[in-house]
């Protein structure tokens, strides 16, 4: 059977509560009457009066097959969603946006992205990295929508020429709203930060037994240059925060400057970046080395300038945390060279280099395995070691037929031990990891999750391609 597919507009006509009790999913609606799907093994005449009664309506009911229909109850009709779908899209009610919001927590969304365009708007949530179409939003409930977003961030709700940014404070976790004018309207994602890094912690991350040596042996030293790299959204700033953590006590002053504050921790000073009136992370650097440091951490090393001071303020006997956009480990190194810092102070501060990624893992409990084919990886790369089977995703009840269930953290580190730093005083950075066996690359890295089966081929092309 081909599979079930339901409208945005039509989500609603039902509450996941009763979806999930009646196993009926909404196929189509007119002025009088909706049709169901409705699974084939259940006495159809008693659902129907059963539903006719809740829902004011004739009802029609489609048979189709339990599986599909199970398929179709866990995408849609997730049972531990926080609220109700029919709740969530009236609009009209003041509580739409904050029960909007509880329903990405619950989902555990790390985004919600609101989107207009020429005839209708829409509502994504980023879930395991991933966009999922929530909802379909009519353009004039849009509007509205946007003020409602506005006006709860503290944001000129006249303004709609001009990209705006601002916050959102939860009792238990905070949001970050970015409006950007598009062609039909204006669009907003919301980031949805967790407030307490109480919980984190750094033994749980990803990082192996040895690495996590190297790792604890550079963040002991009383000063220098920890880096972490990656893109957005690899988690850089939760191994910044677990680290901070760890080293957080009554007898450091530790001080961060961050865009946005993503975590609050007790006892540690944070600031948050204003470019607008100049508050960038160098002049904040310029700040803190006047406010007895004992620990400074950077949320990003973005120019120059910030490299440059971040080097002298490890020199002058403060430890330093920052993160980097690079691909690898050692592309941070040849990053900095690039900004203009001369290898010789690379070598004298840098104390470990970090890369790292998030990477869905296949659910468990549906995974199919598939034969190994060399042709699949991509040509630049080189396959470490011959494995016969791999996994690829296939989509249970148990991970909402994604084929995924949760992430995991991948790291390259590069302990910097004498040779290393010879190798960098003298500029052979390509030949630090090609000797060096103890250390293993990203790709490396995904390989080995490959090939003991946590994680699919797909999932991890992008790694093998650009490491």
């Amino acid at each position: 059977m081909q599979e079930i597919i339901i409208l945005p507009e039509n989500q609603h006509l039902i509450s996941s509560d009763l979806a999930n009790h009646y196993k009926v999913i909404p196929l189509s609606v007119d002025d009088n009457s909706i049709t169901f799907y409705i699974d084939d093994s259940i006495n159809q005449i008693d659902y129907k009066e059963e539903l006719e009664l809740l829902l004011g309506k004739e009802i029609h009911l489609t048979p189709t097959n339990s599986s599909e229909i199970e398929k179709a109850l866990s995408l849609y009709y997730r049972k531990d969603r926080a609220i109700e779908s029919k709740k969530s899209l009236n609009i009209d009610n003041n509580d739409f946006l904050e029960s909007l919001i509880l329903e990405a927590k619950s989902l555990k969304s790390s985004d919600i992205h609101f989107e207009i365009y020429e005839l209708d708007a829409r509502i994504r949530f980023r879930i395991d990295g991933q966009l999922i179409e929530r909802y379909k939003v009519d353009k004039e409930n849009y509007l509205e929508l946007v003020n409602k977003v506005k006006i709860k961030s503290k944001l000129n709700i006249t303004e709609k020429r001009l990209p705006q940014d601002g916050r959102i404070t939860n009792e238990t976790f905070d949001i970050r709203v970015s409006i950007l004018p598009t062609l039909f309207g204006e669009k907003i994602v919301m980031r949805l930060l967790g407030n307490d890094a109480s919980n984190i912690d750094l033994s749980t991350l990803g990082l192996q037994e040895e690495e996590l040596k190297y790792y604890l042996e550079a963040i002991k030293k009383p000063n220098g240059i920890i880096l972490i790299s990656g893109p957005t959204g690899s988690g850089k700033t939760t191994t910044l925060y677990a680290t901070l953590k760890l080293l957080n006590d009554s007898v450091r002053n530790i001080v961060t400057v961050e865009d946005p504050i993503e975590y609050t921790l007790k006892g540690i000073n944070q600031v948050q970046l204003k470019e607008d009136i100049g508050l960038t992370f160098a002049s904040a650097l310029r700040s803190f080395l006047r406010q007895d440091p004992d620990i400074i951490m950077l949320g990003e090393i973005r120019d120059s300038e910030t490299a440059m001071m971040a080097i002298r303020a490890s020199l002058t006997g403060h430890l330093v945390l920052s993160t980097i956009h690079t691909n690898s480990a050692v592309g941070t190194i040849s990053r900095l060279i690039d900004m203009g810092i001369p290898p010789y102070l690379i070598a004298e501060t840098l104390n470990i280099s970090v890369a790292q990624r998030l990477v869905r893992k296949l659910c468990s409990h549906c995974k199919q395995t598939t034969a190994f084919n060399s042709d699949d990886f991509p040509e630049s790369y080189e396959i470490p070691y011959a494995i016969n089977t791999l996994y690829k995703p296939k989509g249970c009840n148990k991970c909402y037929h994604t084929g995924y269930s949760g992430r995991r953290a991948i790291y390259e580190v590069l302990s910097i031990d004498s040779r290393t730093t010879s190798r960098i005083k003298n500029n052979e950075i390509s030949s630090i990891f090609s000797e060096e066996s103890k250390h293993k690359s990203l790709s490396d890295k995904a390989f080995d999750i490959l090939s003991n089966g946590e994680t699919s081929l797909e999932e991890i092309y992008s790694i093998l391609i650009n490491i």
